[in-house]
């Protein structure tokens, strides 16, 4: 019987192999997502609220503002329509993306 003995160093190295094609998936979805979203009409940040709402219609739900209790936390507000999502800091649009049916995009209660 021969002794087999494995430095962590290689088993550092054996772990990353072993999850690199799963990096790879990850990266792969994340550019197909980002070049998918450059070619759609999404809100552009800056936009205030009320021209996100003239121009896209009304959302399909407004999730209660979160934040705001602290100048390094300011009020975020986020608004849901069918194909994407708004992220507003204040009243102002800071990120728009693509409401992918991945099942990271659950909404807590609405508010009217």
């Amino acid at each position: 019987m021969t002794k087999f003995s494995i430095s962590l160093p290689m088993i550092a190295l054996l772990a990353v192999g072993a999850a690199a094609p799963q990096a790879v998936r990850a990266d792969n979805l994340l550019i197909n997502r980002v070049k998918q979203e450059q070619g759609m009409d999404l809100p552009a940040r800056g936009m205030s609220m009320a021209q996100v709402e003239q121009k896209y219609g009304a959302p399909k739900r407004k999730l209660s503002p979160r934040g705001g209790d602290t100048a390094k936390h300011p009020v975020i507000n986020r608004w849901d329509y069918a194909s994407f999502i708004v992220y507003f800091e204040h009243s102002h649009v800071i990120h728009a993306v693509l409401n992918t049916p991945a099942g990271n995009n659950k909404s807590p209660e609405s508010v009217n």
